[in-house]
């Protein structure tokens, strides 16, 4: 071998080198690093006594600063409740519903009326006054669904139903006890 030899197992350096290590703190830097442990602890004990005194009062309050729990404006307020519980689809819907007769035209809008949305299906229900119209607002059915799906994102409604005109409700027989509900109110 050459002039060097390597260290045995169990002396310092075996396979490992050594790690220096860090210089002993004097004076100043002892005082610095003290004094930042001094103010973490003085810290968190000040944000504890903070959350007692919080709880002590019913919660928290509202600061100089803009937070969560300032009072926000109505229209912000329910864009906001809105987008957190998913209402998106049925609240564009009910916006159409509020805007039917400029999606439909008046002379339609004043004969058709729309009841109810199914967000499950898809479906719009629309009501008509007249056979007449139920049939002609099936015929154009296509062409209003297509522009629905423009207004409010496609897929948004797969089919309209069409419902003719309601009659009166149906009465069962000419005599009726009052208060009574039908044929099936007769116990108790």
């Amino acid at each position: 071998m050459s002039g060097e030899e390597l260290p045995e197992r169990g002396e310092p350096g075996a396979g490992v080198p050594e790690q220096p290590k860090p210089p002993e703190l004097s004076g100043v830097d002892l005082a610095r690093q003290a004094l930042v442990a001094a103010k973490e602890q003085a810290r968190a004990r000040g944000a504890a006594a903070q959350q007692k005194k919080q709880a002590r009062r019913g919660g928290l309050r509202s600061g100089a600063r803009a937070d969560g729990r300032d009072p926000l404006p109505l229209g912000a307020a329910i864009n906001r409740l809105i987008t957190e519980r998913g209402w998106e689809t049925p609240a564009a819907v009910g916006g159409v519903m509020g805007r039917w007769p400029q999606m439909v035209g008046p002379e339609v809008a004043q004969h058709c009326e729309p009841q109810k949305y199914d967000e499950d299906a898809r479906v719009l229900t629309v009501q008509c006054d007249s056979t007449a119209w139920a049939t002609q607002l099936r015929l154009l059915a296509p062409q209003l669904v297509a522009r629905l799906n423009q207004d409010l994102g496609q897929g948004t409604v797969k089919l309209i139903k069409v419902l003719g005109p309601g009659g009166p409700p149906r009465r069962y027989g000419p005599l009726r006890a009052p208060g009574s509900k039908g044929p099936g109110d007769t116990y108790g």
